[in-house]
């Protein structure tokens, strides 16, 4: 899959599938995308290939306090991806709406359900969570997996 930004100056080559989608329904993804909730595919960064110019990188204050890096392109400033503490630079956090085909990448999980906007309906059976979840319970074996190798390789 291929992405980008609005200019097109931003390009971007998603290689595999997400280890997961986040649809965020919080108050500050809603506040940083203008929208109800904000969508997010999780790819290691090795696995996000630049294919057209460099982002710029934007840290932002973020609910948890201990904010998050957004990359944005530097001509039209739309978000492409982010990086969060927990994860660091290891896993982006891309931008499903940034994508060529973001059908291709539908929420898995719904978080921060309970500041979603009261008129929001979710899926019947989506699996949605009032604030985070327990990976070790909502995760595949395979993203399981895929993030423990990515902890191995920040670690060295």
């Amino acid at each position: 899959m291929e992405g980008g930004c609005t200019c097109r100056n931003i390009r971007y080559r998603l290689n595999g599938r997400p280890m997961i989608v986040h649809a965020c329904h919080c108050t500050w993804c809603q506040r940083e995308t203008g929208t109800v909730h904000a969508l997010n595919a999780l790819y290691e960064a090795e696995l996000v290939e630049h294919i057209a110019a460099e982002p710029e990188i934007i840290d932002t204050p973020s609910a948890s306090g201990k904010g998050q890096r957004i990359a944005r392109c530097p001509v039209c400033k739309v978000a492409v991806w982010s990086n969060y503490p927990g994860s660091g630079p290891a896993v982006r956090f891309v931008r499903v709406g940034t994508m060529d085909d973001p059908t291709q990448c539908p929420p898995d999980v719904h978080i921060f359900t309970s500041t979603k906007q009261p008129w929001v309906t979710l899926p019947p059976g989506a699996k949605a969570f009032a604030e985070f979840y327990d990976p070790a319970e909502v995760w595949s074996d395979e993203t399981k997996a895929r993030h423990r190798a990515v902890r191995e390789r920040v670690k060295k």
